[in-house]
């Protein structure tokens, strides 16, 4: 019964294009909630909507994940089985904290800590171009043009496409990814052929921390906000930054102008 309209909500979510991390998002927070209601899951029920994530906030559910499972949940009955589900809460507030970025010597320090020579080049082309993880996994060798230094990102997040930097001194080991290769094959195959998948290359990013000794709580992401924050601090216009991002609204490009302020940062401690 849930597997059968989990199907359909899939169906559903692929008719309107949504991206495939968004529709595994949605149904997973789906399946979770019908298996916590256990029956007539076919029928909304208020108040069991909201325990349910009144619970999923006490035990320590982030607001960001909590807001996930009220729209997947609502998107469900509304727009799946086409029933009125008006749970009538608000969306909680999510944290505003500012992003973890790395140093141009923590930088250094992971990739040169990474031995594999693809691994180290995808973890540089990350910070180097400013991609997300999977942008980088599922980068194919038409997407790249190294002569003229750009990659072109196409149906990147939100189903946009845009145009980012390649570093120059990435270029000669980009060329050796891709010689005799087709257009439509990945640059960075896996040993079992196809592309790398996300979880691997987190695993690798993860070693490479531990490794540099690196103690800030950084992601894969990290790669992407140090390209951004880095950026800016050498002088980078902010609308190219926004542009090289993909950013759709500039507040989203602005704060990373909280991590890269020079007059906080020589602000001396009356201490």
């Amino acid at each position: 019964m849930i597997d059968s309209l989990l199907i359909k909500m899939e169906q559903e979510l692929q008719l309107r294009n949504y991206s495939p991390r968004t529709i595994r998002t949605y149904i997973g927070a789906v399946r979770a909630y019908l298996l916590h209601k256990g029956d007539e899951v076919q029928i909304p029920d208020i108040d069991h909507i909201k325990e349910y994530l009144l619970q999923k906030l006490r035990s320590h559910s982030s607001s960001r994940t909590v807001n996930v499972s009220l729209h997947a949940i609502q998107y469900f009955y509304a727009d799946v089985l086409h029933v009125e589900c008006k749970v009538g809460l608000k969306y909680a507030k999510t944290a505003q904290a500012l992003p973890v970025v790395l140093s141009r010597a923590e930088i250094g320090a992971l990739v040169c800590g990474v031995e594999n020579v693809k691994h180290r080049t995808m973890i540089s082309l990350a910070y180097g171009s400013g991609l997300r993880i999977g942008e980088v996994t599922s980068l194919r060798v038409r997407d790249i043009d190294i002569d003229q230094l750009v990659i072109h990102l196409r149906h990147a997040k939100g189903d946009k496409d845009r145009i980012t930097i390649i570093p120059e001194s990435l270029c000669d080991v980009l060329r050796a990814f891709c010689i005799g290769k087709t257009p439509d094959e990945f640059v960075f195959v896996s040993e079992r052929g196809g592309g790398l998948c996300e979880r691997s290359l987190q695993n690798v990013f993860a070693r490479a921390l531990l490794h540099a000794k690196i103690l800030k709580h950084a992601t894969f992401h990290s790669l992407r906000h140090s390209f951004a924050t880095h950026l800016l601090e050498n002088g980078t216009d902010i609308r190219y930054v926004q542009e090289l991002l993909g950013h759709s609204n500039i507040r989203t490009t602005q704060r990373y102008t909280q991590v890269t302020n020079p007059a906080l940062k020589h602000i001396k401690s009356p201490l």
